[in-house]
């Protein structure tokens, strides 16, 4: 099975505030990106979390395609990175390399992401639940470097 990048976002807004039944705050413009350039110690650049101390050990969030339903991606789940081909959920506590064809980047794997009511609002009902154990990944990038859509190597 081969693995690829299949989507990017970093979003300069926090559209999941307030009451889930209020729905999410509107998509900035850009948000869903071919490529991102991430920053060793401080994240993805142009994300909303990118440099902020309490968000260091979490500034790269990974999530599998294989976890979503059909449809679903990163506009619904608010992760960085989705990922085909590898369980990412079972990376905690390892260093994960990505190389997407401009140099390897390694991503120091920090703890699950996990999922939260408003999976229930974006990706339908039930969501929230059905992600348990199967939201992603919260990561900290080691090196500065650039992930691009399509394939990638894992190691």
């Amino acid at each position: 099975m081969s693995t690829e990048i299949l989507q990017l976002l970093a979003s300069p807004v926090h559209r999941f505030s307030g009451r889930p039944q209020d729905g999410p705050a509107p998509a900035a413009p850009g948000e869903s990106r071919v490529e991102l350039v991430l920053r060793a110690g401080l994240g993805v650049v142009g994300d909303r979390y990118f440099g902020h101390p309490a968000h260091r050990d979490a500034s790269v969030t990974l999530i599998a395609a294989e976890s979503l339903p059909p449809g679903a991606g990163l506009a619904e789940t608010r992760r960085n990175v989705l990922l085909s081909g590898i369980p990412v959920d079972s990376l905690v506590g390892t260093v994960v390399t990505l190389d997407s064809g401009d140099g390897p980047i390694r991503l120091r794997v920090n703890r699950a992401a996990h999922p939260c009511a408003w999976m229930d609002v974006t990706i339908g009902p039930g969501a929230w639940r059905a992600l348990r154990r199967h939201g992603g990944v919260r990561c900290t990038p080691l090196d500065d470097g650039v992930l691009r859509v399509g394939p990638v190597t894992v190691s």
